[in-house]
């Protein structure tokens, strides 16, 4: 699918499109050798609340972007290398169905598709491209993951000390090993998290002595490798800031997504 796209007019033309609609806001996304695999509308699993975003999927990243104008226009781009990336299917639950986390060293999050079958297309090719890459590149998968943020609607009280309870005042915090939304003085600590930043970043205190163990015992295999389970819609929200500038209707933006390689359109 690929090799028959990689030096095609078509190819060079999407990608065109794609780098049109972001604008000034995006990087240049053309480079010899990368194809643009699909494209299509997911909602992402954000911090305040879950929110279309439009998904491009290329050969060798993974590009997404808050949706301005539906088709036409789309800001605050977000580039994932496909080589750290992990997919983890997500049973349903309640109004959350056919979901899956796509899990990187520095950031993970859930996203949805609007049916079983787009879910299945959408974690086939990113699978697909995924193995190509690693293999093309003899390069090992990532092993250690960012934490996938609980969201802020989850938590009402303080995961840590279950006492606090959250106001207008009183804010929410994200533990960056864990996921976990608490208070202030419940992750009054920082530590260095190897994947996501060379500076501490705020744990919570439960993190903080497991990991200054690990630190003491030489062992830090564990660091930032959240084994907590998955099947309750989760983000890790911090691309958020701004959204108040969205102006299309979630509700308006779905479309199947476009899968290229296999149409007999493309030549």
């Amino acid at each position: 699918m690929v090799d028959k796209l990689v030096n095609s007019e078509a190819n060079a033309r999407r990608i065109q499109m794609v780098e049109n609609c972001f604008g000034t806001s995006g990087q240049p996304l053309f480079l010899p050798g990368r194809v643009l695999v699909g494209e299509g509308v997911l909602t992402k699993m954000c911090r305040k609340r879950p929110k279309a975003r439009q998904f491009f999927l290329f050969n060798d990243i993974l590009v997404y972007g808050n949706i301005v104008i539906g088709k036409k226009k789309y800001n605050k781009q977000h580039l994932i290398p496909l080589e750290e990336v992990q997919l983890q299917a997500l049973e349903d639950s309640g109004q959350y169905r056919n979901g899956w986390l796509i899990r990187t060293a520095t950031k993970s999050f859930a996203v949805y598709a609007a049916t079983q079958t787009e879910k299945q297309e959408w974690m086939a090719h990113i699978n697909k491209c995924i193995e190509d890459l690693l293999r093309k590149s003899g390069k090992k998968p990532v092993e250690t993951h960012a934490a996938v943020w609980v969201p802020d609607s989850e938590a009402t009280i303080c995961m840590h000390c279950k006492k606090t309870q959250f106001t207008m005042l009183i804010r929410r915090h994200h533990c960056r090993n864990c996921g976990a939304v608490v208070c202030g003085p419940c992750s009054s600590k920082k530590f260095i998290l190897p994947g996501q930043s060379n500076k501490p970043l705020r744990v919570c205190l439960d993190c903080y002595d497991n990991l200054t163990s690990l630190k003491r015992d030489g062992n830090k295999s564990q660091i930032g490798n959240n084994n907590k389970p998955a099947n309750s819609p989760e983000s890790s929200g911090e691309d958020d800031s701004g959204d108040e500038e969205e102006t299309v209707k979630e509700s308006d933006t779905h479309d199947e997504p476009k899968f290229y390689g296999d149409d007999k359109n493309d030549k």
